[in-house]
């Protein structure tokens, strides 16, 4: 099978045209009241790897209805105009994507360039979600 565009075109195409921001530059931001970050890996990544403290959770599959108003999936964080939003995956393939898409929809977003592998090793604290019981 042919595909018209690989996966990776499509995250090279992402890059070309969206910000991205560097491990150690989010975490100068944490903390910053005007900043959201949106982690849209999936409920098992989080579950396995952690998290960023205070990061907000999308799945990745309901993005651009939490984003678009007129959805009923609707969600409120996404309204507020003076934040600054700032998306991450595991390696910032699915979020490069993800942002473009936002982009195109009129949502403006950047995403964590190298994603959450590299959130660790550069010193960024990571939260442990709380063991089922």
């Amino acid at each position: 099978m042919s595909l018209k565009i690989s996966a990776a075109k499509m995250v090279d195409d992402a890059r070309a045209r969206i910000q991205e921001i560097e491990t150690p530059d989010l975490i100068a931001m944490l903390g910053d009241p005007n900043v959201i970050i949106v982690d849209i890996r999936d409920v098992r990544e989080r579950q396995r790897g952690g998290y960023i403290p205070g990061s907000f959770h999308a799945p990745r599959g309901m993005i651009e209805f939490w984003v678009d108003p007129d959805s009923p999936y609707y969600k409120e964080i996404f309204g507020q105009t003076d934040k600054k939003y700032v998306f991450h995956c595991a390696s910032g393939w699915r979020s490069a994507i993800t942002v473009a898409t936002l982009q195109d929809m009129g949502f403006e977003a950047a995403h964590l360039r190298e994603g959450f592998s590299t959130w660790g090793k550069h010193g960024g604290p990571i939260e442990m979600p709380e063991p089922k019981s």
